[in-house]
C-alpha cells in the first residue's frame, strides 16, 4: 500500500519534518510507504485531502508557545469530510539562516508568522531594529537569502541543510521547551486500521457552535462533560465568521469517543448546541516514538 501525505511546503518546513517521520515510522511498522505533497498553505494541504487529491495530511494545530494554529482550526470546521487518526508531538529548535557576514548587516527577517512569535524576544534582543516579514512557511523565502546578503529566515537546521545555507545563531526560540502537536487527518470514510491497531485511542476532537449568545449559553454544553468525569484537554473559541461575538468552541477530550459515557455526554450536548462536528479519536506519538 502507498499513500499521498500533503503537507505546508516548500520542502524544509516542520509540517514537512513531521510527515517524514510519520512516514518513516508507518513503513517501519506496516510496510507502508508514502509520497509527500507540498502545498502553498496549511488549508491547501487539508483541501487536498478533501477533494481526494491526497489521502493523508500532516498539519500542525497547537504550539506549546503561541497556542492554537488558528488556520488548521478554521479549515477542519469549513471542511465537512476529515477526520484525524492520529496525533505526533515535535520538539521545534529555530535557527536563524543567513548569508550575512554578521548580526549587524541583516536588515529584514523572514518567517512564518507562529515561529516569528515563537523567537520575538531574541529578535527584540539580537535585532531590534530589523524588518520583520510574514510568510507562508519557515522555508518560503529561503530561496531570496544567496541574493540578498541582507536578508535572514527562521527555519529548522534541517531547511538550512537542504538548502545548502550557512546559520548564524541556533536554538532562538524564546523557550527551550518549544514544541508542536501535529495532526494526521485523512477523509472521514477512510480507513487506516494500523493506526487503530497499534496505539490506544487516548483523545477526541470536536467542535460546536451555539444557537445564540445568550448568559449561560456555553455552560450547559460543558456540563454534559463535567457530569460524567470527561476531562477536557482544551477548550478554544473561534469566530463563525457569520457575526461578530458569535463563536466556535473546539474541544479536546481525554477519552474515546466510543466510550458509554462519551455517548451519553455527546447525547446531553446535541439538545443545547446549533451545530456539532466531531473530528475524530486517535492516539498521540511523541518524537522520541516515531524515531526509535
Amino acid at each position: 500500500m502507498s499513500l499521498s501525505i500533503a503537507h505546508l511546503g516548500p520542502p524544509g518546513t516542520y509540517a514537512e519534518q513531521a510527515a517524514v517521520l510519520y512516514v518513516n515510522w508507518l513503513t517501519k511498522t506496516t510496510g507502508t510507504e508514502a509520497t509527500l505533497c507540498p502545498y502553498p498553505s496549511i488549508a491547501q494541504s487539508l483541501q487536498a485531502v478533501a477533494a481526494g487529491k491526497t489521502q493523508l495530511a500532516v498539519v500542525p494545530v497547537e504550539n506549546s508557545i503561541e497556542g492554537s494554529v488558528t488556520m488548521t482550526m478554521d479549515a477542519l470546521w469549513q471542511l465537512d469530510s476529515l477526520q484525524i487518526q492520529l496525533a505526533l508531538v515535535m520538539p521545534i529548535v529555530h535557527s536563524l539562516i543567513s548569508g550575512a557576514s554578521g548580526l549587524d548587516t541583516i536588515e529584514k527577517v523572514y518567517s512564518h508568522p507562529q515561529a516569528l512569535a515563537q523567537c520575538q524576544n531574541w529578535l527584540g534582543q539580537s535585532l531590534p531594529n530589523v524588518q520583520i516579514i510574514p510568510n507562508n512557511s519557515t522555508t518560503e523565502a529561503l530561496q531570496l537569502l544567496k541574493q540578498d546578503l541582507t536578508a535572514a529566515a527562521i527555519a529548522s537546521s534541517r531547511a538550512a541543510q537542504l538548502y545548502n545555507l550557512p546559520i548564524l545563531a541556533q536554538g532562538i526560540n524564546d523557550y527551550p521547551e518549544n514544541c508542536t502537536r501535529f495532526w494526521v487527518v485523512s477523509q472521514n470514510n477512510a480507513k487506516f486500521e494500523y493506526h487503530i491497531n497499534n496505539l490506544n485511542p487516548t483523545y477526541s476532537s470536536l467542535a460546536f457552535s451555539l444557537p445564540a449568545n445568550i448568559p449561560g449559553a456555553l455552560i450547559k454544553p460543558l456540563q454534559a462533560f463535567a457530569e460524567l468525569g470527561i476531562n477536557l484537554s482544551r477548550i478554544e473559541s473561534r469566530p463563525t465568521k457569520r457575526s461578530l461575538g458569535e463563536y466556535v468552541f473546539f474541544l479536546d477530550l481525554e477519552t474515546d469517543i466510543q466510550q458509554p459515557k462519551m455517548q451519553s455526554a455527546l447525547a446531553d450536548l446535541i439538545e443545547y448546541i446549533e451545530i456539532l462536528k466531531i473530528f475524530g479519536t486517535y492516539g498521540v506519538l511523541s518524537v522520541n516514538t516515531l524515531e526509535s
